[in-house]
């Protein structure tokens, strides 16, 4: 594998090194950049991947089969399913395809690329991959359906994309208006599971609700883990290149330090 990796990493390299003069001390940094963004590409479309068959086992396996309904771009799927008749794989991809557009002007054109390819395989295994029924079980239902829908839409987020459109409106809601995004996400919520009351009965919507806890707790212990925030501290002499890439590539907030070596008396940051 390791002999792959490394000629294709070389491929992309020369590639780079014949649309830009790049000079020849340069050449050295250029290969360890396209090292590290090839194993991020790697790493991303194996947490998508794995979050796909996650969400589609939780769909197929747990909610569509005793037609329970989520929150979200995927709440509204499964009503529209259950009401209409007309195969959920497809409505994944109409119902988000807004919001994907979205992205592309308020987050960023890779973001909303890797999101459209995201939910188009989810709606290709949700459609053609079996899965078994795991239980008839409704509290076990709700709470592992959530359980695995919400592990597909973390792992997803962990890999730079979604596969459920709600997170884009929200952000660009936020930005808008003085609502925060757990806000914004909440009060679509709210409607969706009252449309679910209509539609269906008041237990299904109940059962909806502890889904939809299920499916957001477990999205929030994937992306951020057991803490409420991941801190990292960087000492270093090239500050200023570390917090443009922080900030410009990564999209990320930081904070500046400025201190003394304790033997040298030499300011760092």
């Amino acid at each position: 594998m390791k002999p792959i990796f490394q000629f294709i990493v070389n491929e992309i390299t020369k590639r780079k090194l014949k649309k830009n003069k790049i000079e020849l001390n340069e050449i050295e940094k250029e290969i360890i950049n396209t090292k590290v963004e090839f194993t991020h590409f790697i790493r991303d479309s194996f947490f998508i991947l794995l979050g796909i068959i996650s969400a589609a086992f939780g769909l197929k396996g747990f909610l569509l089969p005793n037609s329970f309904i989520d929150g979200g771009v995927t709440g509204i799927s499964l009503i529209i399913s259950e009401s209409t008749k007309l195969p959920l794989s497809i409505l994944l991809v109409i119902i988000n395809l807004p919001f994907i557009i979205m992205a592309y002007s308020t987050i960023s054109k890779q973001f909303a690329l890797r999101s459209i390819v995201a939910i188009f395989l989810l709606a290709i295994v949700v459609h053609f991959v079996p899965f078994p029924i795991i239980t008839n079980d409704k509290l076990l239902i709700a709470v592992f359906g959530g359980f695995f829908l919400g592990m597909g839409i973390g792992l997803a987020i962990r890999g730079g994309s979604v596969i459920d459109g709600t997170e884009v409106l929200a952000v660009y809601i936020s930005r808008k208006t003085a609502l925060t995004i757990g806000d914004i996400i909440l009060i679509f919520n709210i409607l969706i599971f009252g449309i679910a009351a209509y539609v269906f009965s008041m237990e299904i919507a109940l059962y909806a609700i502890l889904t939809y806890l299920a499916a957001s707790k477990t999205v929030d212990f994937i992306v951020s883990g057991i803490e409420e925030y991941v801190g990292v501290t960087i000492i270093s002499d090239k500050n200023e290149d570390i917090r443009l890439a922080i900030i410009e590539n990564m999209g990320r907030g930081c904070t500046i330090y400025s201190g003394k070596r304790g033997f040298e008396n030499v300011e760092m940051f």
